[in-house]
């Protein structure tokens, strides 16, 4: 480390990080210099249907070399998409499928958990939440130290975390208590400061702020970088007091490297190419108008005034602009002084390039990650006052319309269909509002991928946790008010046992609903695109449960359905804890029993018997124990997809 006034206070992580094996522990040199060699990188694009599906292969990036040392490494380019892509790359956060090339940290492969032993910093606005690594809900210190706890080893004490914690605080001017829009840039950065990280990934850490808290930014990245770390980052149009600061330039456009090398140097050398500069203007204005092909220079790039304004035509140009300066480059003495240096670390023998996401390691336990997590969630949760009010003020009034409808119910026989409707609406009812917990492990979707993927969390912990913090709370408390409300109003039966059972009934129909609608969207990018398929199966579900109360039961034909819908076995359950018992025909009460004189039915065993119903107690908790096993099997399955999901779209951004 090299020091001087300006140096950070935050310590590296030391040589007790778990899981990092013996080839892993370049972290703990004092630079870390990362190297790209004949990086080549192709897309594979699908379209049309089975037989007559297109694959249509692009190359992006084409035989990119370079060197980033400890310092500021910027990488420009008038296309967003290259210079992202680029970074990407380098950080092992895009798919490896269609690379290559080799990539070295101080000359040797990158480790297979690289990307936990690296920062990075996804790119985000203040107008969006699209890839959005902090949540917003909660504090900044809240972030901080949930990333603190589980991104740093259990052998720093508490007392060391909360002075990082500060540190970075203040480094970052972050003294604010709640995330605003204009914060979440910086918080975003501040959270990876804390792993200690010698390599710094950032995508566009500028785009979406002022140019004061630019600055900040950029003035904290250039303290870090003096203490020997490497900074890594895309960046689009910096102003002239920025670009000053940078150390490295990379100029890339249409896939290929126009210029790399100091920063200082990269005006000269277009100088020196033969392209007038302006004394006035900002230098990354500068190199930015000469990639796009918006300045005349010596390479028979002269505008003619043939329609370059056409977005065909200007395309056109913008390549030929592109080849020309890639071949001045590869010709350049600047490049033949960096291809020597490649070499140098490349070796003689060719290396083989590892795959950096082969391997995720936590320096956290299970049980660790599980009790961070779900402390956070239920911050989170807190942190959204008025929805649980709207949820209960909807869940009461909703009870409430029911209970006025049935409020004149009464215990006799002639209300027995009344009765048994009032529990299929329940059961319909807890379908369709359990169905929206589908959005679960879709609302963070890339929070979680950025987060497991740098080592923050397992899967499994990342799951229960979920559950148990968000599931749980929510689904127990909506139901609690709905049937508190429900059963107070229309006055079912009074005992506490059957109370409790009924509620036991309610939760269980809930958090079933909700597991298969979870099955179902895990792992998609949107909420929305598969409910169609929830949609269809609760209504034909539905559909049959309510036919089968008024025939008593299932159609023989379609008697198959029953074993499937998750509706039934609720419907069934709840039939059986509110009818067993019941007297409908009072033999005092003369008026009831005229009543009640065409209608065979007297007690609540003659309709379970009606309804098919077998009057054991195993009749009852066979619901029950079926919809557990229908709700392990569909947690089961999202678990599996939230694994696959996590293999494939992990790297993608």
């Amino acid at each position: 480390m090299s020091s001087n006034d300006d140096s950070v206070v935050i310590p590296m992580r030391g040589s007790n990080v778990a899981g990092m094996s013996t080839s892993d522990m370049w972290t703990l040199t004092e630079e870390a210099v990362l190297s790209f060699h004949n990086i080549s990188y192709r897309e594979t694009e699908q379209s049309g249907f089975l037989l007559w599906k297109n694959r249509r292969v692009t190359e992006r990036l084409s035989n990119i070399n370079g060197i980033m040392k400890p310092g500021l490494n910027a990488i420009m380019g008038p296309q967003d998409r290259d210079r992202s892509l680029l970074l990407n790359i380098l950080a092992a956060r895009t798919d490896p499928r269609g690379l290559s090339g080799d990539i070295l940290i101080n000359g040797s492969p990158r480790p297979a958990n690289f990307t936990f032993i690296s920062g990075y910093v996804a790119k985000v606005t203040p107008l969006t939440l699209r890839n959005d690594m902090v949540m917003h809900t909660v504090t900044v210190r809240d972030n901080l130290e949930f990333s603190a706890a589980l991104r740093l080893p259990m052998t720093v004490t508490r007392d060391e975390k909360k002075y990082q914690v500060n540190e970075v605080l203040r480094l970052l001017q972050l003294e604010k208590w709640q995330i605003s829009k204009e914060l979440r840039k910086r918080t975003s950065i501040a959270v990876e400061l804390l792993a200690g990280h010698l390599i710094l990934f950032l995508d566009d850490p500028t785009t979406g702020l002022d140019l004061r808290n630019a600055t900040v930014v950029i003035s904290v990245l250039k303290r870090l970088s003096k203490t020997g770390r490497t900074i890594i980052f895309s960046i689009n149009r910096p102003p002239y007091s920025i670009f000053r600061s940078f150390d490295s330039l990379t100029l890339v456009g249409s896939g290929k490297v126009m210029f790399h090398g100091p920063a200082q140097d990269a005006l000269e050398y277009f100088k020196a190419a033969g392209y007038k500069y302006d004394s006035q203007t900002n230098p990354a204005e500068f190199f930015l108008d000469v990639l796009s092909g918006g300045v005349s220079a010596m390479l028979d790039t002269e505008e003619d005034g043939h329609g370059a304004d056409a977005p065909k035509e200007r395309f056109q140009t913008e390549h030929q602009v592109a080849e020309k300066l890639a071949n001045t480059y590869a010709q350049s003495s600047l490049y033949n002084d960096i291809k020597a240096k490649l070499n140098q670390l490349l070796g003689a023998q060719k290396v083989q390039r590892s795959s950096a996401v082969d391997k995720i390691t936590c320096v956290t336990p299970f049980w660790h990650q599980l009790q961070w997590i779900i402390c956070r969630l239920f911050k989170n949760v807190m942190g959204f006052p008025r929805v649980t009010m709207t949820q209960a003020v909807i869940m009461v009034i909703l009870a409430a319309a029911v209970g006025t409808a049935l409020c004149f119910l009464k215990s006799d026989c002639v209300e027995i269909p009344t009765r048994a409707g009032l529990l299929f609406l329940l059961t319909v009812f807890q379908c369709m509002t359990s169905v929206t917990a589908g959005k679960l492990f879709v609302t963070d979707r890339d929070q979680f991928l950025h987060e497991h993927t740098s080592g923050y969390y397992e899967v499994s912990s990342y799951f229960f946790g979920k559950l148990l913090a968000e599931l749980v709370p929510r689904r127990l408390f909506t139901t609690i008010i709905f049937t508190v409300a429900t059963y107070v109003i229309v006055g079912v039966t009074a005992s506490v046992t059957s109370f409790f059972t009924m509620m036991f009934t309610v939760l269980m129909l809930a958090f079933s609903v909700s597991s298969l609608r979870m099955s179902i969207v895990t792992g998609e990018n949107t909420a929305d695109a598969p409910m169609l398929p929830a949609t269809i199966y609760f209504m034909f579900t539905l559909f049959f449960s309510g036919l089968s109360l008024y025939s008593g039961s299932f159609p023989p034909s379609l008697s198959w359905i029953q074993y499937l819908s998750i509706p039934h076995y609720g419907f069934r359950a709840l039939l059986y804890s509110e009818f067993l018992g019941q007297n409908f025909c009072p033999e005092n009460n003369t008026e009831e029993v005229s009543r009640c004189q065409n209608y065979v039915i007297c007690t609540g065993e003659e309709f379970l018997a009606t309804q098919g119903i077998d009057l054991s107690s195993w009749s009852f908790w066979e619901n029950h124990l079926a919809l557990a096993c229908i709700m392990f099997i569909l947690f089961a399955l999202t678990y599996v997809k939230l694994l696959q999901h996590r293999k494939l779209q992990a790297l993608k951004y």
